[in-house]
């Protein structure tokens, strides 16, 4: 779209990020605007796994979290050797969750991003039901191989949507920083824009 700037149309499928069945496809739109702001993105999804037992995945996930005796805390998840333990796998699939919605807003159509690791994480306790998260992830930037730190911290309860905040740091820019809001189960992202730690 010569005023607009590039869009695409895409077909895909989506996965369940620990068994990696497919659970349903989606197709989508995303229109690039020639200035600098987010890409402008419409999609639809048809899901093949049952909502319900969507649900009951996220409190499995979240009672098991939640019934902690003390605070989390974890360092280097993966481990140089790939290998998460057992007990922080939870924490690592919320980061996986809550830094998506940073490479959403950081993605461009020349660069992309994947978690790479998570560098720290310490749990919150809160006298709410929400728990809570502060993160330092590691995201690999593509195609320049860079290593950019972002800390980000999280807050979710089944049923809600993910509240991210963050702010990331490279070398070869200053501070960025963002937050918003995600679904935690694919269900659409929400906007919330302007806040900070």
């Amino acid at each position: 779209i010569p005023e607009s700037g590039h869009k695409y149309y895409l077909q895909f499928t989506t996965e369940d990020y620990k068994s990696g069945e497919n659970v349903g496809s989606c197709l989508a739109t995303v229109l690039y605007p020639k200035t600098k702001s987010l890409p402008a993105v419409n999609i639809k999804c048809t899901y093949t796994k049952d909502q319900k037992q969507i649900q009951e995945e996220d409190n499995r996930l979240y009672q098991k979290i939640r019934h902690q005796t003390k605070p989390i805390i974890g360092n280097n998840i993966p481990d140089s050797y790939g290998n998460i333990e057992a007990a922080l796998e939870p924490v690592w699939a919320l980061a996986v969750a809550g830094s998506s919605y940073i490479m959403w807003e950081k993605s461009t159509e020349n660069l992309g991003y994947f978690t790479a690791q998570v560098k720290s994480v310490k749990q919150w306790i809160r006298k709410d039901d929400f728990i809570e998260f502060d993160y330092t992830v590691l995201l690999h930037e593509i195609p320049t191989q860079e290593i950019i730190s972002c800390h980000m911290r999280l807050t979710w309860l089944p049923g809600h949507p993910l509240k991210v905040k963050y702010f990331c740091a490279s070398e070869n820019q200053g501070l960025e920083y963002g937050s918003g809001m995600e679904s935690g189960s694919a269900a659409g992202i929400l906007h919330e824009r302007g806040a900070k730690f």
